[in-house]
């Protein structure tokens, strides 16, 4: 196939749940095509597919990154919750060495890792959600039990391959 691959953090089943509830809730219903997800990369050529599988294979022998639900981002027509991992920075950032001169601008950019829960919406619509999970907000732990390759299909996503951490 020759569409573009994405990464994502594969949620624990714990957290997946709730956080896939509160996208459904606040995410325009007719704009969302994909899973709540956290991106590592947005689009990378299929060329990279061999080369992705044996460096993400190689991460899955490694327990499983710490990640925190740190707090609430403003993306200006939507909402998000930032994602605090040390680890996952770590590996985002081996990757991008590995990968560097097939990346995007985007994603050679400083990486913000979010879950976009709300988007292309009005800004007060957003400011509103915002103000209201600011308001009961706590940091906690986010359960990261892997990594996913998708293939890219101008809106759906198909499902590649996944590498589970050792738990």
């Amino acid at each position: 196939m020759q569409a573009p691959i994405i990464v994502t953090a594969i949620f624990g089943d714990g957290d997946n749940g709730w956080l896939q509830e509160l996208r459904r809730a606040h995410y325009p219903a007719e704009r969302n095509q994909v899973p709540a997800h956290l991106t590592l990369f947005h689009h990378l050529p299929p060329s990279s597919e061999r080369e992705l599988k044996g460096r993400l294979a190689a991460f899955a022998v490694l327990p499983p990154p710490r990640a925190m639900l740190a707090g609430i981002m403003d993306l200006g027509a939507g909402t998000a919750l930032r994602v605090e991992s040390e680890g996952l920075a770590a590996m985002r950032y081996d990757l991008a060495e590995a990968l560097h001169g097939l990346l995007t601008p985007q994603d050679s950019a400083p990486w913000r890792p979010h879950i976009t829960v709300q988007n292309k919406v009005e800004p007060r619509e957003a400011k509103a959600l915002q103000q209201q999970m600011r308001a009961g907000f706590e940091s906690r732990p986010l359960d990261i039990k892997g990594i996913a390759t998708w293939h890219y299909l101008g809106g759906p996503w198909r499902p590649i391959r996944s590498f589970v951490f050792r738990a």
